[in-house]
């Protein structure tokens, strides 16, 4: 498998609160992880670091994840971990209150490919040179979508679009969206939402499947491309390309 990651603060913000990583660990599994941290300077870039410094940690430090249903329990085990070190963090430094992160991330062996995630950034698949969403949401423009109270295109430009209903840090319980991925597929696509921000599902898509471009100069031209657009806020890309034999196509 090939992959890059890389993150970017964006044209507007002075600092970067996002973290991402790719690691493996010593069977030769890969996790991708990609986080948005919330809560000002020096407090949702801790958040964010603590998540991806601990997940990657953790993982480069196992031989192996197992069979699928212990990969999913280490998955939630180590997001609770997450979650109360940074409760941790925050009742011994007062300054950073209110300080929280997304998380999404992805979890690959030769057998299952396993997606988490909590708060609002994204992970896609690549399958038949499209990108299919698999993650949703956990912010309140979802809900109401869901509900039927809004429409997907009203939700698009709704004041309130980013304010989430769940993230790591904001209660003391946490609980991991998992979703089992197929593995017949071509990539997989880690993200904050300052990129799905700035650029549509479509304008993403035609810039991962150029296969004239390497990995990394796809990646550094959708972040080129979200600053074009205006930067608003951090922008991470994690993303793994899948090569011939590399995942079960079962």
């Amino acid at each position: 498998m090939k992959s890059f990651y890389l993150t970017d603060a964006g044209k507007v913000r002075d600092h970067n609160e996002d973290s991402v990583t790719i690691v493996k660990n010593k069977n030769g599994e890969i996790l991708m992880a990609v986080a948005d941290g919330m809560g000002g300077h020096k407090a949702g870039e801790v958040a964010s670091s603590i998540a991806i410094s601990h997940l990657g940690k953790r993982f480069s430090d196992i031989s192996s994840v197992g069979i699928k249903q212990d990969a999913i329990n280490w998955l939630k085990d180590t997001v609770n971990e997450v979650n109360a070190l940074i409760f941790k963090y925050t009742n011994e430094h007062e300054e950073s209150t209110g300080m929280g992160t997304t998380l999404v991330c992805a979890l690959i062996t030769k057998d299952f490919i396993l997606m988490g995630n909590i708060g609002d950034s994204s992970g896609f698949v690549l399958r038949d040179k499209k990108i299919h969403k698999i993650t949703q949401d956990h912010t309140l423009v979802n809900l109401l979508v869901k509900s039927g109270e809004l429409t997907e295109e009203e939700a698009l430009h709704h004041p309130k679009k980013n304010v989430l209903m769940k993230a790591l840090g904001a209660n003391e319980i946490v609980e991991l969206d998992i979703f089992d991925v197929e593995t017949n597929i071509e990539g997989i696509l880690l993200c904050s939402d300052g990129l799905t921000n700035m650029l549509t599902f479509e304008q993403i898509e035609k810039v991962i499947t150029d296969e004239e471009l390497d990995i990394e100069d796809r990646i550094i031209k959708l972040i080129r491309k979200s600053n074009a657009r205006g930067g608003l806020d951090n922008i991470s890309i994690a993303y793994l390309e899948k090569e011939s034999g590399d995942i079960s196509d079962n």
